[in-house]
């Protein structure tokens, strides 16, 4: 009995594999999912064999610039990260430029970068600033999560700032670094996906799946969409081998969490103009981009600097109506991103706790996550709009896919470093595995937490968009996209620029709930 029960445990995840695959099959055959938009995995491999010619240049095509976009935008986000974690002041001063970088809506830089730039490199831009944000934001939570008494022992025998860099930051930051590396693989895909969509080219899954969209062919938009997935998690498990190759015996050398040394005593000049800083580099950015686009002869119609939005919305003809349609947009938007923004953070916790205890349940999952964030959300939308109509349901399914996946990883990462002694010293005690996880586990990884809610505050913004354009036609999603069909490109800077500022307060209201959280936490000398 105790021979099958351990034949059992270590095929556990097969076996969850197979009941899945079968599940789907049943449900497929049966039409029970949305009268036949869900598939059986039978139909789907038959329309892979039917198709089988068109694949790899498609694939090809997605990948070369979801590959040099990963690529760029990590070597970006890691050398930044490391000099942000060097030079705290530069990383408040540069806080607004990230989040502006991570938060600008796809969908509206399309049709200006197709536009402004030649070949794939839209596809390009748009798959590296997909990556950015998540590598940076590990980097930085890398590097600064550490024990300061480590630090300040190299110090002590003569150490510089970068020998402490070398020998503490950096090795204890390496699996925080590749956890983020795992995220960024899949948002590389679907960054270059989502530029496919408006970029007229004539190869890539993007393209292959909207030129797919008429035939009425479900299983096609799902071999299509699992082609993608199958990339991303191709992307992933390579991260995951870097990660066990690399970083197998590093461990976190952060041994009280939230409880660094605190910041040098600054001056309230000093504060205000680091804050001052903050806000006006997103501007100087913008203005720096419009620059580059006009020396590469992009049209003064499609470009629109901060004065341009400004007159649109306060100051021309129309400026009345403007503001009617971005107030009744807005009203229809924010409340569904908080609420999706909560409910993806639950969601990436609770399946975070679960893999955490069981494992094999992680490993059987794992698959399912990465669907939710790598399957275009094109090939998603039927199905999703088909089970749960067109109203505010679909939109939170929609939200919560999009930022379950980051959320959840950077969560798992913290659970995953927990100092064993910490864990060894409650079990002695006779704590269970969730008195363990509520004692331990869930403080210490706390950082981590609110460095996953950081990651989904302005992602949710952007999924609710993603799901309006695509699904019910409602709120600013639908806004933007009926101005890309009327070319008012006036309001498509405008929605930009809103959705920025939205996930930019987003971001601020988080940050500054984590400071209290931590603080709190710190002052209890947990």
């Amino acid at each position: 009995m105790s021979g099958l029960m351990l034949l059992a445990r270590k095929h556990s995840t097969l076996l969850g594999f197979v009941l899945l695959a079968l599940l789907w099959e049943i449900a497929g055959q049966r039409h029970w999912v949305g009268d036949g938009a869900l598939p059986a995995p039978s139909a789907v491999l038959q329309a892979w064999y039917r198709d089988r010619t068109d694949y790899p240049a498609h694939i090809w095509g997605t990948l070369k610039t979801a590959l040099a976009g990963f690529v760029i935008g990590n070597v970006c986000a890691i050398g930044l990260g490391v000099l942000f974690a060097w030079f705290r002041p530069f990383e408040r001063l540069m806080a607004g430029v990230n989040v502006t970088l991570f938060a600008m809506p796809a969908i509206a830089l399309v049709p200006i970068l197709v536009i402004a730039l030649p070949g794939d490199s839209p596809r390009v831009v748009l798959s590296a600033l997909s990556v950015y944000y998540p590598t940076m934001v590990a980097t930085v939570l890398g590097l600064t999560q550490v024990d300061a008494r480590l630090a300040d022992l190299v110090r002590v025998y003569g150490g510089s700032s970068w020998s402490v860099m070398r020998w503490v930051r950096l090795r204890s930051s390496l699996p925080t670094v590749l956890a983020g590396l795992r995220v960024a693989a899949p948002a590389a895909v679907l960054g270059s996906l989502l530029a496919e969509f408006g970029s007229g080219g004539s190869a890539g899954l993007g393209t292959y799946l909207i030129g797919s969209l008429g035939r009425a062919d479900p299983a096609r938009l799902w071999g299509i969409g699992l082609a993608a997935t199958a990339i991303s998690g191709l992307a992933y498990a390579l991260a995951g081998l870097l990660a066990r190759r690399f970083a197998g015996n590093t461990v976190s050398a952060s041994l009280t969490p939230g409880r660094q040394a605190g910041p040098r005593a600054e001056s309230a000049l000093y504060h205000w103009v680091l804050r001052a800083g903050a806000l006006a580099m997103p501007f100087v950015l913008w203005l720096a981009v419009i620059g580059l686009f006009e020396s590469l002869g992009v049209s003064e119609i499609v470009l629109r600097g901060p004065q341009g939005v400004f007159e649109h919305v306060f100051t021309s003809e129309a400026a009345a109506d403007n503001r009617d349609s971005l107030w009744l947009a807005l009203g229809e938007t924010l409340p569904i991103t908080l609420l999706g923004m909560f409910a993806g953070l639950a969601v990436a916790l609770a399946f975070a706790v679960a893999t955490t205890v069981w494992r094999s349940l992680g490993r059987t999952l794992l698959p399912l996550a990465l669907v939710s964030q790598s399957m275009p959300l094109v090939a998603l939308t039927p199905l999703v709009v088909l089970v749960f109509g067109r109203g505010s349901l679909s939109i939170l399914v929609v939200t919560v896919s999009v930022t379950f996946f980051p959320a959840f990883v950077t969560i798992a990462q913290g659970l995953a470093l927990v100092p064993a002694s910490a864990t060894d010293l409650v079990r002695v005690y006779g704590a269970r595995r969730w008195r363990q996880l509520q004692l331990v586990a869930l403080p210490w990884s706390l950082p981590y937490l609110c460095a996953a809610a950081r990651l989904a505050a302005p992602r949710a913004f952007l999924g609710v968009m993603i799901a309006e354009w695509l699904a019910t036609g409602t709120g600013i999603g639908n806004l933007l996209n009926v101005s890309r069909g009327v070319l008012d490109f006036g309001m498509i800077w405008t929605v930009a620029v809103v959705a920025i500022a939205i996930a930019v307060l987003l971001n601020g209201l988080v940050v500054a709930l984590e400071r209290y959280v931590l603080h709190r936490y710190a002052l209890a000398g947990v």
